[in-house]
Formats: structure tokens, C-alpha cells, sequence
């Protein structure tokens, strides 16, 4: 984490950081050394906390109008508009899309895929080193209550601003990044407050179809600094019709699903008085499971009040060889859009011969074990229900 002095340190002139060989894109300044500037100036949407019935069409249609912007300047590694989607037969109607090469253009991978913490290495891609026309707006509380856009804001250079930037590389129609207080320079690993910060984006979307997903180190995250990511694709996830089984119920009216019959094993979480409750109950188990090296991923759905937590053990299979050559032949890789039922394929072959029992075969390579997942899911319940009880003696 960099203190204020050294966020400054980090701010340098525009033209001095502009500097570079013609077409490689270094032109474009990088976001440490240019947006950051005394007096520099970025878009800043301002969303607010309290719960509105009215209509939040501010946020996506802004989001999407200016991601349209830079797909339309040829800032991305491929069209999504242009690739190929399908939704398969069968029980679950898996979501296959074909972006030919998607894995060779995406940026490297530079940190040991089986391990869920990780300390935030500088000298490797981070989201400090973006270029600024990636970046769309900043994401920050109302001091008034009011959600508000404001075109043209000057950016504090004491704070560390919560940014949304387009995902270079898209899953899906408005693929973009949210990075939390991107100075501080977090590593890939969940706290309350970051993704409480998810949830209301997720809400203030107001549209159903736009989800936000996360995925831990060791959960197919490709970069080891804190970012979620969300994308709008109008059709039902196979994940969100999956049926569920209640287990729990928390005190502040939070209620635990299981998934049933589907390939993955994972929780369903719902309900709370208010949306931080249930923000804080998922986080709180994010940060059990990473203190105990347990890989998972998560989608925000539904406006942020429908939160899946999603189990598996496919990176360390893959890092111990027990995992079909076949199947890494594929080079698809069980992150949270993939666990929920969207697949992106890289070779047409195989987008060809995808099928509701092929996409289950890799589903259930990457689940953990019935005797696994129940252990986790105890170990779970166990922490919320201390927790609660903890609460109520103020202990």
C-alpha cells in the first residue's frame, strides 16, 4: 500500500510520461504516471447508498456509451459484437461465445496459479500500468445521497480513487474492470469495504442481465491486483435457474441456498435488512476461505441481491497434473463467468463441438469433492453462526 508521499511520487508530467516507439500504443500515457496529476481530470460518477425504487438508468447507460466509444477506436483485443454466441441444448442451456485466440492475446499470467495469497508485486502488470484512454470513469460515494455524473472532475491527488476501465480483452457486451482504491495497490484478495463497493455497482446498474463476478488467486484471477469484473449480457446464466436448497438462515434475515443439481458446488446467498448485511456475510466468508487457501469465485446478480460463492480445486489439480490433457487442450479455464454457465472458447473446433455434457465433464473436473465441499460448508456455517452469536453477547 503507497502513503500519500509516495502516491506522489507516482505523479510525473504527461509529455514525460507520453514518450515512445511509434505503434506500440506508448503514446498512450499510462494511468500511474499521467492520470493522477494535479489538476488532471477524469469523469467521476457519484452513486448513492440509499435503497431507491426509481429507475437507475444513469449508470449503464453511461458505462455502455462510453465503452461503445472505445470500441469504436479499435481499443480492444477483439469485437465481442462480432463473435459468435450460442446457447446450447439440454438441461441448463450453457452460453458458448467463440473469441478465436482469446488466451494468446490476453496479458500474461505472473504469479503461481495455486496459491490463494499472494503479497502485490510492482515490478509486475498491474492495474497502475493501464493506459488512460482504458480507463471510463471513477466510482465514488455521494456526499449528498444523489446519484450524479459529472463530465469533467478534477481528481484529489491525496485520494485513491476507485476506478471502472474497459477490460481489454471482453467476455461480453460492456466488459469492464472496477478496481478499488487502485493506488493502494491491493493484491487480489477480498475485504468488506472493496466488496461492499461491487454490490453497489452491481445495484446501481439497475439491470438484472449486468453482473459483476470476482475470482480469488488460484480461482483463475490473471492479475494479482484487486479488481472485480461485470458485463451485460441480456439472457439468464445456467447458474441463476440452477435449482437451490436452504440451509441457513442468518439473524439479519439472510438466507443460505446450496445449488442443486448442477455441476458446480457452491453456496447461494439472499436477503439481509439491508444490502451491506448481505455484502458483509459473503465477504466474510471470502476472507475465511482465503486465509485457509480455499480457491473460489463469485457473481453478483440480480442488482446485487443474489450473491453466488462458488467452490473449486481445478488450479491445484492442474498444478499436481491430474487434470485430462484433453481438457487443458481446450484452454478453458473454470472462472466465475465460466462456472456460471458462460464459456468462452478460443479454438472453433472445439466451440463446434461444445455440448450441455462437455461443459458438465469440465464443470465437474473443477468442483470440489461431495466430501470436500460438505467439509467447507460446515466449516462455513460454523464461522457465520459463531460470528452471530459473538455479535449478539458484544463479545
Amino acid at each position: 500500500m503507497f502513503s500519500k508521499d509516495q502516491q506522489k511520487e507516482r505523479i510525473v508530467d504527461c509529455e514525460e510520461s507520453g514518450r515512445g516507439g511509434a505503434g506500440d500504443g506508448s503514446n498512450r500515457n499510462y494511468l500511474s504516471k499521467s492520470c493522477i496529476l494535479q489538476g488532471a481530470r477524469l469523469p467521476l460518477y457519484c452513486f448513492s447508498k440509499i435503497d431507491s425504487r426509481e429507475p437507475r438508468a444513469l449508470f449503464l447507460d453511461r458505462l455502455l456509451k462510453e465503452w461503445e466509444e472505445r470500441r469504436m477506436r479499435g481499443l480492444f483485443h477483439h469485437d465481442i459484437n462480432a463473435c459468435e454466441t450460442k446457447i446450447l441444448p439440454g438441461e441448463h442451456n450453457f452460453i458458448a461465445t467463440l473469441v478465436e485466440g482469446r488466451d494468446l492475446k490476453k496479458r500474461p499470467t505472473e504469479f503461481r496459479m495455486n496459491e490463494v495469497i499472494q503479497p502485490f508485486d510492482d515490478r509486475k502488470f498491474n492495474f497502475t500500468k493501464v493506459k488512460q484512454d482504458e480507463l471510463i470513469f471513477r466510482f465514488e460515494e455521494s456526499e449528498n445521497g444523489e446519484a450524479k455524473y459529472f463530465e469533467n472532475n478534477p481528481m484529489d491527488v491525496s485520494a485513491s480513487p476507485n476506478i471502472v476501465a474497459i477490460n481489454v480483452s471482453p467476455t461480453g457486451y460492456g466488459h469492464v474492470l472496477l478496481i478499488p482504491r487502485l493506488l493502494d495497490c491491493l493484491p487480489q484478495r477480498i475485504d468488506r469495504e472493496s466488496f461492499l463497493l461491487a454490490v453497489y455497482m452491481t445495484r446501481e446498474a439497475g439491470n438484472p442481465y449486468f453482473r459483476m463476478g470476482y475470482n480469488s488467486l488460484g480461482g483463475f484471477a490473471t492479475i494479482n491486483h484487486l479488481h472485480f469484473q461485470g458485463y451485460l449480457l441480456e439472457v439468464s446464466f445456467p447458474i441463476e435457474k440452477a435449482p437451490t436448497q436452504r440451509i441457513a438462515t442468518l439473524g439479519s434475515s439472510i438466507s443460505i441456498f446450496q445449488l442443486m443439481q448442477y455441476p458446480i458446488r457452491g453456496l447461494v446467498f439472499e436477503g439481509g435488512i439491508a444490502l451491506q448485511d448481505l455484502s458483509d456475510a459473503v465477504s466474510s466468508v471470502c476472507i475465511l476461505l482465503q486465509e485457509n487457501d480455499r480457491p473460489y469465485n463469485v457473481l453478483i446478480s440480480e442488482s446485487g441481491k443474489r450473491i453466488f460463492l462458488l467452490l473449486q480445486c481445478y488450479a491445484k489439480k492442474q498444478a499436481l497434473g491430474e487434470v485430462s490433457q484433453e481438457l487443458l487442450e481446450t484452454r478453458l479455464y473454470p472462472a466465475a463467468w465460466e462456472l456460471s454457465g458462460h464459456l468462452v472458447f478460443k479454438r472453433r473446433e472445439d466451440y463446434a463441438k461444445a455440448s450441455e455434457q462437455s461443459i458438465c465433464k469440465f464443470l465437474v473436473e473443477a468442483a470440489l469433492s461431495k466430501e470436500q465441499f460438505e467439509g467447507v460448508k460446515q466449516q462455513i456455517l460454523d464461522f457465520l453462526f459463531i460470528g452471530a452469536a459473538k455479535d449478539k453477547t458484544g463479545e
